[in-house]
């Protein structure tokens, strides 16, 4: 396996820029996500790597190799399509020993590595199958197999489980993550799905208008987003934000929105205290938004008033949907919590999850 690093990558169609000035570094054995929207420039930034589109400007680099003007067959990489891409006349061994038959790898050694690729993915007793005659999960694992047994420096995949089914797509998803754990490998991954993203990366990449917004951990990207973007496309159900300025009372930082005030924590307040009188948004997650007494009572200088407009009951607990002002805010709230429709209740926002943005840059500020 390999690194993989892209410097100062453009793509331009005409006068657009679909991906403007990429800079990653994704190291060896690492499993980078990129994730945003449709349109966003992921796959494009992918196929760059590919060399299946030509960059604009800039440079790639696999190892320490440049490969920007190399042809794709020659990157020594491994691509994984969102349509399996198999050859529907030819059995599961011979779609995956197609491409090391090509190269003219010798019989035996073809023979090892489709036998090892099919005991890492379960494929032992399909190899005589031809494609019609699996599932959609089945066929990944086969287009999976191809990929590993080029034994390429990284792999590409293309949104590769966006044809499955919910279940398949779990199940896929953590066989995905288990493979790369067994074979050390170079993983690029391309996917729209925020859950993909967060719970098989070991990095994520956020685009937005062929714009990397933010680089870092799971972690790093839910808890602490770059900007409105990231925090509103991360997260199910998404990060809460209320317009509203922040202002001082008696020695306190408030932030002031749609008639009600929160007293912001110390610390906010210490990286906020010279932007008292300027205009911001507030984030709070759905889970940090609180209903039940005791931490509503426990928490008197950040509760709210709030109309109660839909409860859904999900099982294991209720989303809770409620109008403060002109704004909705979520809640999660435990499944034996109730209220009617129309009631006005008082929830509470937990200080040290509390997050602040610009309102004209929408850049965090804390």
């Amino acid at each position: 396996m390999a690194s993989v690093r892209l410097e100062h990558v453009f793509k331009r169609f005409g006068n657009v820029d679909a991906v403007s000035d990429v800079n990653l570094d994704i190291a060896d054995q690492e499993f980078l996500v990129l994730l945003g929207p449709s349109g966003c420039g992921k796959t494009t930034t992918l196929r760059m790597v590919a060399g299946l589109e030509e960059l604009s400007d800039g440079s790639i680099f696999i190892g320490d190799r440049e490969v920007s003007q190399v042809a794709p067959k020659d990157r020594d990489i491994a691509m994984v399509f969102q349509n399996y891409a198999l050859y529907p006349h030819m059995t599961v061994y011979e779609n995956m020993a197609f491409g090391l038959k090509l190269r003219k790898v010798p019989r035996p050694e073809i023979e090892r590595r489709v036998k090892e690729a099919a005991d890492i993915l379960g494929l032992g007793a399909l190899l005589t199958r031809k494609p019609k005659e699996l599932s959609g999960g089945q066929r990944q694992r086969v287009a999976l197999g191809r990929a590993i047994v080029r034994e390429p420096k990284a792999f590409l995949m293309d949104e590769p489980l966006s044809n499955l089914d919910a279940k398949l797509r779990t199940q896929t998803r953590v066989e995905l993550k288990r493979l790369h754990q067994r074979l050390g490998a170079t993983i690029l991954y391309v996917t729209h799905d925020q859950t993909e993203a967060m719970t098989m990366g070991t990095r994520i990449v956020v685009m937005r208008d062929g714009v990397v917004q933010q680089v870092d951990t799971p972690d790093g990207i839910y808890n602490h987003p770059a900007n409105q973007f990231v925090a509103t496309f991360v997260g199910t159900p998404a990060m809460n934000l209320l317009p509203g300025e922040l202002t001082q009372k008696g020695g306190a930082l408030m932030f002031h929105t749609f008639g009600q005030d929160v007293t912001l924590p110390e610390s906010m307040r210490a990286r906020l205290s010279q932007a008292a009188g300027r205009k911001v948004t507030l984030g709070i997650r759905p889970e940090d938004v609180h209903l039940s007494s005791d931490f509503v009572s426990n928490h008197p200088d950040l509760q709210m008033k709030a109309t109660v407009r839909v409860v859904e009951p999900m099982g294991h607990e209720n989303m809770v949907y409620l109008a403060i002002g002109e704004e909705t805010v979520t809640a999660r709230a435990s499944n034996d919590w109730h209220a009617d429709l129309g009631d006005v209740v008082t929830c509470a926002f937990d200080g040290a999850r509390l997050h602040a943005f610009d309102r004209e840059t929408e850049a965090a500020l804390v």
